[in-house]
């Protein structure tokens, strides 16, 4: 008889904190302290006062620390404060499962909805299921649930449409609403621009971005950061596949020069496939045929 493998499932839940590290240790604890969980990043950005945590582990024990964490976040971090570069509604603000091993969407799904129920019935923190868990097409895109924000839930969540999946059409008083969901891997990816004019940032991500007649598979915007003292275009790339990363960069270079400005740099925020950073050192050192299985730690990996 053959020894039975350990369904992975990863999930990556973002909170609307990034300046105060105890609040994000706490956060993080539930995560961090259990043993069975591989704990791959905590990324706090003070900018957009948001927090990334990346973690990959079986479906049980990566539920019961989402559950914990999103009630010690409820607990901490007041909506009604909470200003930041990061559009947001929640304290937890969403919270996507990923198949890693031996999983499959329609598995992350169905956690997707116990999370969502146990949130509401804990914490009374009204949830969305989105993306592939969605139960109405306005549902499936993240910014369009979100759009109006915190701010702009009370009201909102009284248009028919946007009843909650699990929970009352009142969001919570300090928490405000979370969204949860299945998906595939996407690239958080934000690219460093030479300047503080914020309109720059707005026109390069409405050049590249698909609801404004750009690249399939991309959402964009603009960001302050003024700690560093520049802007940038913060984008998720929903598919690395049919619009990698090295076509994304080297548009919003182009399209920067129309500006002035230059690209600084960029970064990616939490995990991200082994092959979409391939396919981006085929495409800049010009390598002729070069294959993912030339890579020795993918080889040691299967």
């Amino acid at each position: 008889m053959g020894v039975k493998m350990k369904k992975l499932v990863q999930c990556v839940p973002n909170y609307s904190e990034g300046k105060d590290l105890e609040k994000i240790e706490k956060i993080a604890a539930p995560f961090k302290n259990n043993k069975n969980i591989k704990f791959m990043g905590c990324e706090p950005d003070a900018d957009y006062n948001r927090t990334v945590i990346t973690v990959i582990g079986e479906p049980e024990d990566i539920v019961a620390a989402v559950v914990e964490s999103v009630g010690i976040a409820t607990e901490l971090i007041d909506m009604n404060v909470q200003k930041g570069e990061h559009l947001r509604m929640g304290a937890t603000d969403v919270i996507p499962f990923i198949p890693i091993k031996d999983m499959t969407m329609a598995e992350c799904v169905e956690l997707s909805k116990i999370v969502g129920e146990k949130i509401w019935e804990k914490f009374k923190v009204p949830v969305f299921l989105y993306e592939e868990s969605a139960t109405a097409p306005n549902r499936v895109s993240l910014p369009s649930i979100r759009k109006g924000e915190f701010e702009g839930m009370k009201e909102k969540l009284k248009l028919e449409e946007w009843k909650p999946d699990f929970g009352e059409r009142t969001p919570h008083p300090t928490a405000g609403v979370t969204a949860v969901g299945g998906r595939m891997p996407l690239i958080a990816f934000n690219i460093n621009l030479d300047t503080t004019d914020i309109n720059i940032a707005k026109e390069i991500s409405k050049a590249i971005r698909f609801s404004s007649g750009g690249f399939r598979f991309i959402q964009a915007g603009p960001a302050e950061m003024k700690e560093k003292g520049i802007v940038q275009v913060t984008m998720n790339i929903k598919d690395y596949k049919k619009n990698p990363i090295y076509r994304v960069f080297e548009t919003v270079k182009m399209e920067a020069k129309r500006y002035g400005v230059n690209v600084l740099g960029s970064e990616i925020i939490g995990a991200v496939p082994m092959e979409a950073l391939s396919d981006s050192i085929e495409y800049y050192l010009g390598l002729d045929g070069f294959k993912i299985d030339k890579i020795i730690e993918n080889e040691l990996l299967k």
